[in-house]
C-alpha cells in the first residue's frame, strides 16, 4: 500500500464525508477519529462492509455512531458507497439463490438468538421483546413495550376462546401478555433453541404451547395470527410462500397482523455487514414486496408506519447493553462489545434519518361482519 494511493483515498473519502458535514480528526461528537491510516481505502474498496469492520477493529472512533449514521444515511451517502466484488457476488446470488431455505433459515439462529439469553435478559425489557417498542405515551422501554403488546392485541381484537398463531415468539413474551391479559390460546413456533427453551419456562402454566418448528412446517387453523420481527428473516424468494402458509392458516374470518421493519425501496440483500455479522441471509421488505405477497390472499385492512419509535428502543436497549455489559463481559469479550454497540446505535441513526421504517399491517380475508378500525 504507497503512500499516494492511502493519500488518494484519504481526499475521496475525506470530500464524501464532507456532504455529510462530518470531518477526519474533528473535535465534534460525530466527527471521525482515525487510528490507522489503512481506514481510507478500506473504505473505498469494501464500503459498509470495511467501515463496520474497521471500527469493530479499532482503525477508527466516534463518541456517537448514532448521529454519525444518521447523518451518513441523510446525506445518502450509503447510495455513492463502493461495493467489493464479494459484496457484489452476494447481492447476485440472493437474488435468484434461496438462502432462506428450512436448513439455510437456521444460521441467523445459531449466530444471533441463540447467543446467550443472559445477553438478552440483561438487555431487553422484562418481557423480552427484541422489535420495536410502542412510545406513543410511555416513558421508559418496559411501558413502550408493554404498549406495544396491548396494541397487537387490541388490533387482533383478541377475547377468550381465541386461538391464536404467534409465527416467530421469541422468548414467548406476546404469547404471554396474550393468554393472560385477553384468554386467548397461543401456538408460538420459533428456530431458535435458546428462545424456545425460555419460552416454555415462561409460559409454563399457560394455554401456551411452544414448538421449535419452522413456518413451513404449520398445517393447522386459526382465529388470529401475529408474526413480530420474524419477516425480516423470510428472505424475498420466500415471501410468496410465508403468506401462503398464513392463508392456510387462517380462518375464514381472521385476522393477521403483520410487525415488520421496511425498506423504502425493494432490494434482494441487506447491508454486507448486518449480514455478515448480526443477522445472517436477513433482508427488509419493501411496501410493494409486501403487497405482492398478499396480492389475491389478503385485505390490507390497516398499514401503521411508527419506525422512529424504533431509534428510542435501541438506545434503551444500548443503555441496557452498556450499563450490564461488565456481568458478561467475560463470555462475550471486547470485540462483541464493539460489534454489538456499533450494530444497536447504527440501527438508530438508520431509523433516526428514515432509511429505514417499521410496520404493522394487518390483514383479513376480505368478509368481517363490522368495519375494521385499528386502534392507535
Amino acid at each position: 500500500m504507497n503512500k499516494q494511493s492511502i493519500s488518494h483515498a484519504r481526499t475521496f473519502v475525506t470530500e464524501l464525508l464532507a456532504a455529510a458535514d462530518i470531518q477526519i480528526n474533528g473535535n465534534r461528537p460525530w466527527d471521525i477519529a482515525v487510528h490507522n491510516d489503512a481506514f481510507y481505502q478500506r473504505l473505498v474498496h469494501d464500503g459498509a462492509l470495511g467501515f463496520g469492520e474497521s471500527y469493530v477493529e479499532k482503525w477508527w472512533d466516534t463518541e456517537q455512531i448514532d448521529v454519525l449514521l444518521a447523518r451518513l444515511f441523510n446525506a445518502k451517502l450509503d447510495k455513492r458507497a463502493t461495493l467489493s466484488w464479494r459484496t457484489k457476488l452476494t447481492y447476485l446470488l440472493a437474488k435468484y439463490i434461496n438462502f432462506q431455505t428450512k436448513h439455510g433459515a437456521k444460521k441467523v439462529a445459531n449466530v444471533h438468538y441463540d447467543l446467550g439469553n443472559d445477553l438478552f435478559e440483561m438487555m431487553l425489557d422484562p418481557s423480552m421483546m427484541y422489535s420495536c417498542a410502542y412510545w406513543k405515551e410511555a416513558e421508559n422501554l418496559t411501558a413502550a413495550q408493554q404498549a406495544k403488546l396491548k396494541l397487537i392485541c387490541d388490533k387482533l381484537q383478541l377475547k377468550p376462546g381465541l386461538r391464536l398463531l404467534d409465527i416467530g415468539c421469541g422468548w414467548g413474551g406476546l404469547a404471554q401478555f396474550a393468554a393472560e391479559h385477553y384468554g386467548v390460546t397461543v401456538v408460538g413456533v420459533t428456530i431458535s433453541k435458546e428462545q424456545a427453551a425460555l419460552a416454555k419456562t415462561r409460559c409454563a402454566n399457560l394455554p401456551i404451547e411452544i414448538r421449535l418448528q419452522d413456518y413451513r412446517d404449520i398445517n393447522e387453523s386459526f382465529d388470529r395470527i401475529v408474526s413480530v420481527g420474524m419477516f425480516e428473516h423470510v428472505g424475498h424468494l420466500n415471501y410468496n410462500t410465508f403468506m401462503q402458509t398464513a392463508d392456510r392458516a387462517l380462518k375464514q374470518n381472521g385476522l393477521f397482523l403483520l410487525h415488520t421493519i421496511g425498506s423504502n425501496e425493494s432490494t434482494t440483500a441487506t447491508n454486507a455487514w448486518i449480514n455478515k455479522y448480526i443477522f445472517p441471509n436477513g433482508m427488509l421488505p419493501s411496501i410493494a414486496q409486501i403487497a405482492k405477497s398478499i396480492e389475491s390472499r389478503f385485505v390490507m385492512e390497516d398499514w401503521h408506519n411508527f419506525g422512529p419509535y424504533y431509534d428510542k428502543t435501541l438506545l434503551a436497549w444500548h443503555d441496557n447493553f452498556v450499563k450490564g455489559w461488565d456481568k458478561i463481559a467475560h463470555r462475550y469479550g471486547d470485540t462483541f462489545y464493539r460489534m454489538w454497540r456499533f450494530y444497536l446505535l447504527a440501527c438508530a441513526g438508520s431509523f433516526r434519518a428514515r432509511a429505514i421504517q417499521l410496520w404493522q399491517v394487518v390483514l383479513s380475508k376480505g368478509d368481517l361482519s363490522e368495519v375494521y378500525v385499528a386502534p392507535r
